[in-house]
């Protein structure tokens, strides 16, 4: 949550001259509800459906070359293998959890699965043994610039193995 998952999408995806797709977005418009509100009215289980379902859709369209997930459509094994199937390459971007909760705060949004920082830290914590299965992984710090975020993850691509 907060560590900068659509911000680096769309700045990556202007650097390599190709689309982006933000799933919590795609989802917004789809569904006509935003994921906070599905998960209130509906539970995450079905919210959890809702993503995988939307997932999939924009995997199949081909059009987004870069794809930010929402914090928990990783930890979905369905949704892992899904990616893996359409030989996506996978980042996690790691910013420590206070980065995070602060970013949190001063959005000021609602999170329905991490009402308050105790909630969030044992989510956060949760999380990362699935985030631990990317390809790559970035640490982010509060004076990480989207420019090196973007340059590492580049040169990660560029040194993929040719197929």
């Amino acid at each position: 949550m907060r560590s900068g998952k659509t911000t680096i999408a769309r700045a990556l995806a202007r650097k390599l001259h190709c689309d982006a797709a933000d799933l919590d977005q795609v989802i917004t418009a789809k569904e006509g509800s935003a994921p906070k509100r599905i998960i209130t009215r509906e539970g995450e289980a079905a919210f959890r459906l809702i993503e995988s379902r939307n997932l999939a859709a924009i995997l199949q369209g081909g059009r987004a070359r870069i794809i930010a997930l929402g914090g928990g459509a990783w930890t979905i094994a369905e949704n892992r293998q899904l990616i893996e199937r359409y030989d996506c390459f996978s980042v996690w971007l790691d910013p420590p959890f206070e980065l995070c909760w602060q970013r949190i705060i001063e959005a000021g949004h609602e999170r329905p699965l991490a009402p308050d920082k105790d909630t969030a830290h044992r989510l956060y914590e949760n999380r990362k043994q699935f985030y631990k299965l990317a390809d790559a992984r970035i640490e982010i710090g509060r004076e990480t610039e989207i420019s090196e975020v973007t340059l590492k993850i580049s040169f990660a691509l560029s040194n993929l193995p040719s197929k």
